[in-house]
């Protein structure tokens, strides 16, 4: 049922039931088109609603979360990416559970360590109001991989989301630049312009969720391209297609240090192989220029 390197089959995604948790949201939404364009029964539970609680929910991805919006929405970000969890692992009937986190909790490894690898130790400080999404999607990871039934290793895993990218992107670092050269709108960028992040498309993730949850061996993945591509860049590429947008650099701006995710495992279990940065946002904008 599975071809080499452990991704599925279409076929043995459309056997398996899904269940998607937060499947309105970005990520959930492109998941849900991926599963039933193969035909897999896919449930996807209304918000404020937990009958589902109360059904066999097959496989489950729990893409629930709160993003640009968490710090003025503390106890809401809280409830979902931990209270609801929560009561999943206590009283849901599932065959698998694949738990959305994000990379965002290695921003605290120094720089001298080990860095963005799945068994680094992490730091977080929880008097900073930017730690707090680190900080529940932590506790959020703790509960999946400490759960205690018996064959827990073989049912609940974690993946590490890194910065996706895609049509209908949420609120983000690329979207407000997307947006203002859309605009014509003049940006001055607050971060020094060799700053660097991972980004990955959204296509690599919606091929690879479902495989980790079907055929993970681990139970922690990071899910990234295992590149980072400069602010810099970025701009360059908005610009071949808006030439006339301009966004503005200051070489004094704070160079700001985001570890390098590596994604061996990924590559290791499903022989993956990420978009390239370039390849893949320029499509994305091609797309966005064509309505």
């Amino acid at each position: 049922m599975t071809m080499a390197g452990g991704m599925p089959t279409n076929a043995a995604l459309a056997a398996a039931r899904w269940t998607i948790l937060g499947g309105q949201g970005f990520v959930g939404q492109a998941l849900v088109k991926r599963l039933q364009a193969v035909g897999a029964t896919v449930t996807v539970p209304a918000r404020q609603d937990t009958s589902w609680l109360q059904q066999d929910l097959g496989h489950v991805i729990y893409a629930i979360g709160r993003t640009a919006d968490f710090r003025g929405r503390p106890h809401d970000t809280l409830e979902a990416h931990v209270g609801l969890l929560s009561q999943l692992l206590r009283d849901g009937r599932f065959d698998s559970l694949l738990y959305l986190s994000s990379t965002r909790v290695y921003q605290g490894v120094p720089q001298d360590r080990e860095q963005g690898t799945e068994t680094a130790d992490l730091i977080v400080n929880p008097n900073s109001p930017d730690d707090l999404y680190n900080l529940s999607k932590l506790l959020g990871e703790s509960l999946c991989l400490n759960d205690t039934r018996p064959d827990a290793r073989q049912m609940v895993r974690v993946a590490r989301l890194s910065n996706v990218y895609g049509r209908n992107l949420p609120a983000s670092f690329l979207r407000s630049l997307i947006e203002a050269a859309r605009a014509d709108c003049p940006l001055t960028l607050q971060d020094h312009p060799q700053t660097r992040k991972d980004y990955i498309a959204l296509a690599d993730v919606v091929n690879l969720l479902p495989a980790i949850a079907l055929n993970g061996g681990d139970r922690l993945y990071n899910v990234a391209s295992g590149q980072a591509t400069s602010h810099a860049d970025v701009i360059a590429a908005i610009q071949r297609f808006w030439p006339n947008w301009s966004c503005q650099t200051d070489p004094s701006a704070p160079l700001r240090h985001y570890p390098t995710i590596d994604i061996a495992r990924i590559r290791t279990a499903f022989n993956f192989h990420a978009t390239p940065f370039e390849q893949g946002f320029l499509s994305l904008l091609a797309s966005l220029m064509e309505g």
